[in-house]
């Protein structure tokens, strides 16, 4: 009786209702909306991190991250590797002797970091063999081949099939380098990365810098999520062959922190966005409820004197609210789902800002991330609100007594 009560009062003004469902629906829209692109934003620099950069977890020497020195190589290597065949967890993984040296055209020079890998290998590990815009992926043909990126290959103009110069220092201390012509041109996401970053064979880079181990090895695992745990049976592996004070394994959360950090900061975001909304959402009801109930004065006022009770007037002005912020919910979940899921289909193109978003490592077509806790969050939020926005005008008419209630003219 009491729900049938409450949803013929609601649209008594129909009006003035339908203004506030109608912000509630496009603010539910609104906040998944951007709930799901700013998830969908962070997911994407994580994923292309974990992807072009810091695979599920590396292995080095222990030195090696804070002095990358050439010199700081992996001990036991030959073990390390039957270790990891071992490891079910570990689905892939890739050796890389790595170098800081000198790029140098007829054009100009610059700073590098030159990667030495095995094709077949590394092709498992990075989608970096897909990003070949121009030429060919590295292979066992021909003399000191190596891929540059394209914006690599437009400062020192160079295009597939020309010679360059790689200089760097070797384990003795000495400057070496040779010649190597371009095979290929690259093109990945993060232009950051692509302007640091060149491949030869490893091979080739390993009979010049005079080490004969290697400075990375990266993994890829059964999923990110379970990469800490895989890292954790590995450390455990190495205690017991006397590793520990070798080499270092860590997981991408600890390779690169700021995407630990993003994480737990888009949780907050959402969360404190969430807030707002509802916050606003709840004066729009108590300031409706209020005009609703003021109007209505008399007729609260002849229901207590016949003696209603006031906890049922209570029940009722509250289920109005419920009923309001229930309606807005339900309609406002269902445009957001069908909204979003298109979205996920087609993704949103920002291609005309991809300049900058891939300094930032991201796609230009970005694709929103809500889950369905998240919707149930919401939705569950939205609800318990509207409920208490509801305790605030029925307290104010209740303060009334009876005779003065119905002797209010409005």
């Amino acid at each position: 009786m009491l729900i049938k009560l409450a949803w013929r009062n609601l649209w008594r003004n129909k009006l003035r209702t339908g203004i506030v469902l109608g912000a509630m629906i496009f603010g539910l829209v609104g906040v998944t909306g951007t709930m799901g692109f700013m998830t969908g934003f962070s997911q994407n620099m994580i994923e292309n991190a974990i992807l072009w950069q810091t695979s599920h977890a590396q292995i080095h020497n222990v030195s090696y991250p804070d002095d990358p020195d050439v010199t700081h190589t992996l001990s036991r290597q030959d073990e390390l590797e039957a270790m990891l065949n071992e490891n079910n967890g570990v689905v892939h993984w890739s050796s890389r002797h790595i170098v800081n040296g000198m790029i140098s055209s007829a054009r100009s020079a610059r700073g590098i970091k030159i990667n030495g890998i095995v094709p077949e290998k590394e092709q498992r590990i990075t989608p970096i063999h897909q990003s070949v815009i121009d030429g060919e992926w590295l292979d066992d043909q021909g003399r000191n081949p190596i891929l540059v990126s394209s914006k690599t290959a437009e400062r020192l103009s160079l295009r597939v099939g020309s010679k360059i110069v790689l200089t760097f220092t070797d384990v003795h201390g000495e400057v070496t380098g040779a010649a190597f012509r371009v095979r290929g041109l690259y093109k990945t996401p993060n232009t950051t990365f692509d302007d640091a970053n060149v491949y030869v064979r490893k091979a080739d880079l390993q009979s010049l810098s005079g080490a004969d181990s290697d400075h990375e090895i990266a993994m890829i695992t059964i999923d990110a999520q379970s990469s800490s745990m895989i890292v954790d049976e590995l450390v455990q592996t190495l205690n017991a062959k006397s590793f520990s004070k070798e080499v270092l394994i860590r997981d991408w959360t600890e390779i690169q922190p700021m995407l630990k950090t993003m994480i737990e900061s888009m949780a907050v975001f959402n969360v404190v966005f969430l807030l707002i909304f509802v916050a606003a959402m709840a004066f729009g009801i108590v300031n409706v409820l209020l005009m609703s109930v003021f109007e209505r004065t008399q007729e609260f006022g002849v229901l207590m004197a016949v003696g209603m009770d006031k906890s049922k007037i209570r029940r009722l002005i509250v289920l109005e609210s419920g009923l309001m912020g229930g309606v807005g919910a339900l309609i406002g979940m269902v445009l957001s789902v069908g909204s979003n899921a298109l979205l996920l289909k087609h993704g949103l193109d920002l291609s005309s800002f991809s300049d900058g978003l891939s300094a930032f490592g991201m796609d230009p077509v970005v694709f929103p991330k809500i889950g369905v806790n998240d919707y149930v969050t919401t939705f569950t939020t939205v609800i318990l609100v509207s409920l208490l926005a509801g305790l605030y005008p029925a307290r104010q008419i209740l303060k009334q007594k009876p005779a003065d209630a119905m002797a209010e003219k409005h």
